[in-house]
């Protein structure tokens, strides 16, 4: 028991110790931390991260053991390798600097406006339900998860606000950009024009054209979501983890959309601060 009131005594001294300001740093901290977390995660680094740890892990053991030349040529090249890191992550904080700029705070705190993401999802089936009855092909790719920016060199950038119109100009049969896909990041159309990878998928329909083997083929490739409107036949498809979803009418392909793309309740995708709380508290319940 003396034991006990000794260890609450000294805890009490030391939360007494604790400011508002030390707070303050334990949670800037932890959005540093998980951002760059999110930013691995998101471009697909997990390998290159894999990488620095085990070069630490050698430097480590390096220094151990006492290898004095080794241990200095580790030592370079963890400086040099501080500038490849920014050179290699350079579109992704290019995005994030952008964002802080601009004054867009809440899409680095990852929340996204529910009422925008309506109505890019109203003006994409609106879009599709006209390119379907001209049966003129398209191919509209969502980012999510995972970072497109190699699939937007590809093609020719716009960061246009998402409209039926411009969907129904840019599909055009003998617009300059038709045959390329579009891709929608964050609720605004970043690029059109662009080049996706084909499905090595032995199993798909052989009916199935080049627009449906690249939106599967994308899907396969990162957790995007790709709707396709055949040209051949003005059928609406949604690709999603490889697996093609055909013969939709506009009004499934809203809801299918709305389900993907801005899920509720449970379902809903855990983002930023809020979302790593509510993961969080969730294990521990």
């Amino acid at each position: 028991m003396e034991t006990v009131r000794e260890i609450m005594q000294n805890l009490s001294r030391y939360v007494a110790l604790v400011s508002i300001w030390d707070g303050v740093d334990i949670l800037v901290m932890t959005v540093v931390v998980y951002k760059l977390i999110e930013l691995l995660r998101k471009s697909n680094s997990v390998r290159v991260l894999r990488g620095i740890a085990l070069l630490l892990a050698v430097s480590w053991v390096v220094e151990l053991s006492e290898l004095h030349t080794v241990s200095f040529v580790l030592a370079n090249t963890m400086q040099i390798g501080l500038l490849a890191l920014v050179i290699v992550f350079q579109p992704e904080l290019r995005r994030m600097l952008e964002q802080m700029g601009s004054g867009k705070l809440t899409g680095l705190l990852g929340r996204e406006s529910r009422s925008h993401l309506e109505g890019v999802i109203m003006q994409t089936v609106g879009a599709c339900g006209t390119l379907s009855w001209r049966r003129e092909g398209a191919l509209i790719v969502f980012e999510r998860g995972t970072l497109l920016d190699d699939v937007v060199k590809t093609g020719t950038l716009l960061n246009a606000e998402v409209t039926a119109e411009l969907l129904k100009n840019i599909f055009f049969p003998k617009a300059p950009l038709h045959d390329g896909a579009v891709i929608v990041r964050g609720g605004r159309l970043a690029a059109a024009g662009c080049m996706l990878p084909l499905s090595g998928n032995q199993n798909l329909s052989r009916d199935l054209g080049m627009r449906h083997r690249a939106g599967v083929g994308m899907s396969e490739n990162s957790d995007a979501l790709v709707v396709v409107v055949s040209e051949e036949s003005g059928s609406i498809s949604v690709a999603d983890g490889g697996m093609l979803k055909r013969h939709l009418d506009p009004e499934t392909l809203g809801l299918l959309l709305k389900q993907e793309l801005m899920p509720s309740g449970e379902e809903a995708p855990a983002r930023g601060v809020s979302g790593l709380w509510r993961r969080l508290t969730r294990k521990n319940s």
